[in-house]
């Protein structure tokens, strides 16, 4: 897989997830901070950085990326969330627009 096709996603805890680029833009605001036009750090480098959200967290958003790109598309399978997640997975699937 080249570098291009990737993303990488770091958490406000240091941790690096590397996705894929068509799993990542699952969001919409990692979208926008990947192709909008001009020279912004997160498209140079192709990755982003976020300092609000937990190593926790982010796995477990980066997970359902995945998810979406096989199941959103009309099949009947629920995304498993731990209960003890949910309030600070709203907050982010907020800020990410997924």
């Amino acid at each position: 897989m080249k570098k291009e096709d990737t993303v990488k996603l770091i958490s406000s805890d240091g941790f690096e997830f590397v996705v894929d680029k068509e799993a990542a833009m699952v969001s919409q605001t990692i979208r926008n901070m990947l192709t909008s036009p001009g020279s912004f750090a997160e498209r140079e480098h192709g990755q982003v950085t976020f300092p609000e959200i937990s190593s926790t967290i982010l796995e477990k958003i980066c997970q359902y990326f995945y998810w979406h790109l096989e199941f959103a598309s009309g099949k009947d399978r629920e995304f498993p969330i731990e209960p003890e997640l949910t309030l600070e997975l709203m907050m982010a699937a907020n800020y990410l627009h997924t």
